[in-house]
């Protein structure tokens, strides 16, 4: 039997889907911040139990491990990257806080703007320039960039960002800035621009650049450490490591521009849901995410999450690197409750794993929203949590919540079900935010919620942006460890080349697509695929004169057949309809202007198989046992309801509450849930 195991690292638990076969099983434990690579072999190691085997012998059977981190995401948070250093053209030695004046909030007057990831005296500069078309105007000043790495070393600097204006046309000075510091620094990490980024705007590349040098050094540190874990464990294979757009590529790969795992997780989940609602007859899904400490939300339209590159705010830095839209709220099943100014207030700040709330028994002491479900009875202290890891415990919970209810004249049972009814009310915000930024309208989508409190939530928020159906799929806990399964090994890769669309340079365009093929073909083969198991799409970028932004569209698939003397017309018309809806006009009497070409390229391997619909007739579930629980109307007698119990055909009507092995699905009064023929939920208001 050989396995497929794909891995999320969360904030407060560490996710696994072990696909064996055709069959999916699922597993939590909780995260190990201090050593994360630890978490990780643990899982795997009850997953070897599971499955009767030692973790040896499992993990020699693995074909794949797929692996979604958070860790370049935890040290933009923490803010505990490496200390870095920026050499940029002189005169632009700014260029960071500038930021082309861009504030995340234009109304919130007391919002400061971020702190630079890399100090003003840690950004040098040096005398060199390169013009638009890439010829020299002025040569490199070699002593001057010894000079910086000088004063780089007296700051001890760990890691160095390089952005040269105009390098991603002629990188040769770029190049020779790079030897020079590995000849001055040789410990240090070096994130070129020309190779992290390589097109314009100016600002996009150098953030993108010093972000990358940023957390660079602590994701290569636990790549390698987490591969050595696993090659001492025994497996054979290369380790694939998840993308921010989407895919998957081996460690190797990601090692070159490590950018390219910020947000990895999140993506996981999308294009895991994309999978699974195409495969459901649902193309067009609003997607939610509650973990233990954030609430994701994302759009898949057609069946497809594209990845975007260009303005991706990301932690308040901009990263160019194609991503997966996701946009993230500090609401999870950790956000502690807190008074804020006289007024109670939930998150962002999460309790982790570490103490974690204080249900979880390990010296939490700050009430959370898991510690609210408790008090409202949909979780219970009896019942088995998190697959039977450990049990929840009431201690300490009632006296926090009346703690914070004493300085508001409340009850702890109604400062339980304030933070309740707040942390629903961000949360669907967030998601009215989000959808009337895309101009899209949710009443037309189906909600697809997953994470481990999800379920527990998806139902009010559906119903109040005016959803009926909510999808939890059986692997919903884990649901983001899914999606790295499904996602396919890929390499999304662009170069910058400036010329008017009329009158192509074929030869250079032609130059630049192979240039990124051969790349792709190295990167394939070194994880195990041929050529001709290689899908590509070529892309350009292009833009009417003067604006900022490019539009990228699709030119051709698997050859340069397309490449040809009618390339200029064929690249105009393609521009004017991608123009058009985007932003509702075209501009008949401008000619526009290539900015470069991309290569977009991929290998299929073996995913979750899905099935669907409702053949077997629906009948009502008896439920386990009945608790008060309070959802929305009080506390209430509430059937309780054992997933392990359930088989497709089975309905439940609400109110009731349904305790899977890794989650907790609340039906809510309303509502109904019907398991379908795959065993998974499908939750239906029962006007419809």
């Amino acid at each position: 039997m050989n396995y497929r195991v794909g891995i999320d690292i969360g904030g407060t638990f560490t996710d696994f889907a072990l696909l064996k076969g055709t069959q999916v099983i699922v597993h939590k434990n909780l995260s190990t911040p201090e050593d994360r690579s630890i978490g990780v072999m643990t899982g795997l190691d009850t997953l070897a139990q599971k499955e009767g085997l030692s973790l040896a012998d499992f993990l020699s059977q693995c074909d794949a491990i797929v692996h979604g981190t958070t860790i370049a995401d935890n040290t933009l948070i923490e803010m505990d990257g490496a200390v870095t250093g920026l050499i940029t053209t002189e005169g632009f030695r700014d260029e960071l806080e500038y930021r082309r004046g861009f504030k995340e909030d234009i109304w919130d007057t007391r919002l400061a703007p971020p702190k630079p990831i890399v100090p003003r005296r840690r950004r040098l500069t040096v005398p060199e320039r390169i013009l638009f078309d890439g010829s020299v105007y002025k040569t490199l000043d070699e002593g001057a960039v010894r000079e910086c790495c000088r004063k780089l070393k007296k700051q001890k600097v760990e890691s160095v960002a390089i952005s040269l204006i105009f390098s991603f046309v002629n990188p040769s000075h770029e190049k020779r800035v790079a030897e020079i510091v590995a000849e001055e620094m040789p410990s240090v990490h070096l994130s070129t621009s020309h190779e992290v980024l390589p097109r314009a705007p100016e600002y996009d590349r150098t953030s993108t650049t010093v972000v990358n040098a940023y957390v660079a050094p602590r994701v290569t540190s636990y790549l390698e450490k987490l591969v050595s874990r696993l090659q001492q464990g025994g497996y054979k294979n290369q380790l694939m490591v998840m993308q921010a757009s989407g895919g998957v590529m081996t460690k190797e790969y990601i090692e070159g521009s490590p950018i390219r795992v910020l947000a990895s997780g999140p993506a996981g989940g999308v294009i895991g849901s994309a999978h699974v609602g195409s495969k459901k007859g649902h193309p067009n899904i609003l997607c939610v995410d509650m973990g233990g400490t954030s609430y994701d939300i994302s759009v898949v339209a057609n069946g497809n999450a594209p990845a975007i590159a260009g303005w991706n705010m990301h932690h308040r830095n901009l990263v160019g690197v194609p991503m997966v839209q996701v946009e993230t709220l500090g609401a999870g099943g950790g956000s502690i409750c807190h008074i804020n100014n006289g007024e109670l207030q939930v998150g962002p700040a999460s309790a982790g794993s570490d103490p974690g709330p204080i249900c979880y028994g390990r010296g939490g002491q700050n009430p959370t929203v898991t510690d609210a479900l408790l008090m409202l009875g949909v979780l219970s202290a009896d019942s088995e949590f998190a697959g039977g890891s450990f049990s929840l415990s009431a201690k300490g919970v009632r006296e926090a919540f009346h703690s914070i209810g004493e300085r508001l004249g409340s009850s702890a049972e109604e400062i339980a079900f304030d933070a309740w009814r707040l942390v629903n009310a961000n949360m669907i915000q967030a998601i009215r935010r989000t959808t009337a930024g895309k101009g899209i309208d949710p009443k037309d989508m189906v909600m697809l919620a997953y994470g481990g409190n999800g379920a527990a939530f998806a139902a009010v928020h559906a119903e109040a942006l005016g959803i009926n159906r909510v999808l939890i799929p059986k692997a919903s806990p884990t649901f983001s460890a899914l999606g790295t399964l499904v996602a396919k090994p890929s390499i999304d890769e662009e170069r910058s080349f400036i010329c008017p669309a009329n009158a192509p340079d074929l030869k250079k365009l032609r130059q630049l697509w192979e240039e990124l093929e051969a790349r792709a073909v190295k990167y394939f083969a070194d994880a195990n695929f041929r050529q001709s198991e290689i899908q590509s799409t070529y892309q350009m970028n292009m833009r009417y004169r003067g604006q900022n932004f490019a539009l990228t569209f699709d030119m051709g698939q698997n050859d340069l057949s397309f490449l040809d003397d009618n390339l200029g017309g064929k690249a105009i018309a393609a521009f004017n309809e991608r123009h058009m809806a985007e932003y509702g006009h075209v501009r008949d009497e401008e000619i526009p202007e290539i900015t470069g070409v991309r290569l977009a390229t991929s290998v299929d391997t073996p995913a979750p198989v899905v099935d669907s619909g409702f053949t077997t007739t629906a009948f009502d579930a008896e439920h386990t046992t009945i608790r008060k629980v309070n959802l929305g109307q009080g506390y209430q007698d509430t059937p309780i309801h054992r997933g392990v119990n359930l088989r497709p055909g089975h309905r439940i009507t609400g109110p009731a509450v349904i305790e899977e092995t890794f989650t907790t699905i609340v039906v809510y009064p309303g509502w109904i849930a019907v398991l379908d023929d795959a065993g998974d939920y499908e939750l239906r208001l029962q006007s419809v």
